[in-house]
């Protein structure tokens, strides 16, 4: 199957996809028009060519910062000392339609949110990827492409330097 990652549009139908996650089927089913009205954040979905209508799986990214106080010491100690916070960019929820788990969805949509987190990120200062996992589950899956716990949160980043060390290839 050959898929498009797109910013979300009216086009997309949002009522016939379900994650199984309520809070996430909401999201995408009534509040993120308003987010990206407000500009809090960017939609992005990944729908088949054969029906580009229909929506696979979701992700959003966003401006962030972390304190500097909160990166791992052995990171924060190459940083300059002068910034109280580092600029990051959030993947603030990524979900796959429940027809689709299994099939390799949330690879692609992680895949290409860190694509584009790199390529913000040579325009707009953002020194890693920051997500939120929503249970122990997706912390293992992001766990598997080398984010790293951030000290006293529930909080993974992973650099823009290892984004683009480890997914080189796939970033150019």
């Amino acid at each position: 199957m050959i898929y498009d990652a797109l910013i979300l549009s009216a086009h997309h139908n949002r009522n016939a996809f379900f994650c199984g996650n309520s809070m996430l089927d909401n999201y995408l089913k009534k509040q993120v028009n308003q987010d990206i009205k407000r500009k809090l954040a960017t939609c992005f979905v990944l729908t088949a060519k054969s029906n580009p209508g229909e929506i696979l799986g979701f992700y959003t990214l966003s401006n962030n910062s972390i304190p500097l106080e909160s990166i791992p010491e052995s990171i924060r100690k190459k940083l300059p000392q002068s910034y109280l916070k580092i600029p990051t960019t959030l993947l603030g929820r990524l979900a796959v339609d429940a027809k689709q788990h299994g099939k390799g969805v949330g690879n692609l949509l992680l895949i290409d949110a860190l694509k584009r987190s790199y390529e913000i990120s040579k325009i707009l200062g953002s020194f890693a990827v920051v997500v939120n996992p929503i249970d122990v589950e997706a912390e293992n899956f992001y766990q598997k492409y080398g984010f790293a716990k951030l000290p006293d949160s529930g909080k993974m980043f992973l650099t823009m330097k290892t984004i683009e060390g480890v997914f080189g290839e796939l970033i150019k």
